[in-house]
């Protein structure tokens, strides 16, 4: 199992007016979030958000807090959520098991010491993608599925960028 983090620092936006496409993608992009048998994340200095994915194919993967944390376990100081893009897979939070389907969350608060992911089907495998912030307060877990979501309908089709927003773990 690997564990990598890359950590960002913020740009000037002063500076970031001027970045060419090459700049642009340096300081932005985040390409290899998705890889088997990985967890990626990257901790960026806006907001110390960790933007990561994890893809179990072979064994579980178990999301240990970088260095940059300074923290014993992942969840010390921090909250979690988790959309899962891929096959049906599971999340462990503490001794509990969540079933994830495609297009399902699941909110971890603050304090839970252990998070893993795997698949259930190793070739169908799940695809965890998840944002982190910085947490207060204990506020505990919640599994989300496309039934609870809120729907929004934005842009049009003369515009061509009509879509449907499902939001699952951000209501407003």
């Amino acid at each position: 199992m690997k564990v990598n983090c890359t950590v960002r620092h913020s740009s000037h936006p002063a500076d970031a007016k001027n970045y060419d496409t090459t700049q642009l993608r340096e300081h932005f992009l985040i390409e290899k979030v998705m890889v088997e048998d990985e967890i990626n994340m990257v901790y960026t200095m806006y907001d110390r958000m960790i933007a990561g994915g994890a893809v179990p194919v072979k064994e579980e993967l178990v999301l240990t807090a970088p260095d940059i944390l300074r923290a014993d376990y992942f969840t010390q100081r921090r909250e979690l959520g988790i959309i899962n893009v891929g096959g049906t897979g599971i999340v462990k939070v503490g001794e509990e098991e969540f079933t994830i389907s495609f297009k399902e969350a699941l909110y971890v608060g603050r304090g839970d010491r252990h998070v893993s992911f795997r698949s259930e089907d190793p070739s169908k495998p799940a695809r965890f993608y998840f944002n982190s912030a910085p947490a207060h307060r204990e506020t505990g877990i919640k599994q989300v599925s496309k039934k609870d979501a809120v729907v929004m309908h934005a842009g049009s089709l003369a515009e061509s960028n009509e879509r449907t927003i499902n939001r699952l773990l951000v209501k407003e």
